[in-house]
């Protein structure tokens, strides 16, 4: 059974704690921070683009490796690294006719090892249920 509310129900409070509010409000970032945060966990948020950060975390790679490892094509793989690029997650240098890629650096990595810790932490959770 789905119960409606009333907008005057959920924005009815009794306190407001406004030191608390003016202090998280005063560091509050820009929204265009925030459009870009948000966008970073959209890209990150795909699982194909997840196991090539991973893969790239480890070492750097070139597509071929990728696709081999990921067991996907090359175009596939190329998609999916040009977006990574467009949102500068991964990093890309020539040796030769040859193109690696790589993390672009250290806040892409403890974004990707945060998030395996905590996913870590929920399955320890499920076993021990």
């Amino acid at each position: 059974m789905t119960v409606k509310r009333r907008a005057e129900d959920v924005y009815s409070c009794t306190v407001i704690h406004q030191d608390v509010v003016d202090s998280v409000a005063a560091h509050m970032p820009s929204e265009q921070v925030l459009q870009d945060a948000s966008t970073f966990f959209k890209v990150m948020g795909d699982g194909t683009r997840f196991r090539i950060l991973l893969a790239l975390d480890r070492h750097e790679m070139c597509v071929c490796d990728l696709a081999a490892l990921l067991q996907m094509t090359k175009s596939a793989v190329s998609h999916q690294l040009r977006r990574l690029r467009e949102n500068k997650l991964v990093t890309s240098r020539r040796e030769g006719k040859m193109v690696f890629y790589a993390i672009a650096d250290d806040h892409v990595h403890l974004m990707i090892k945060g998030c395996l810790d905590h996913a870590m932490e929920m399955e320890e959770e499920r076993n021990q249920e």
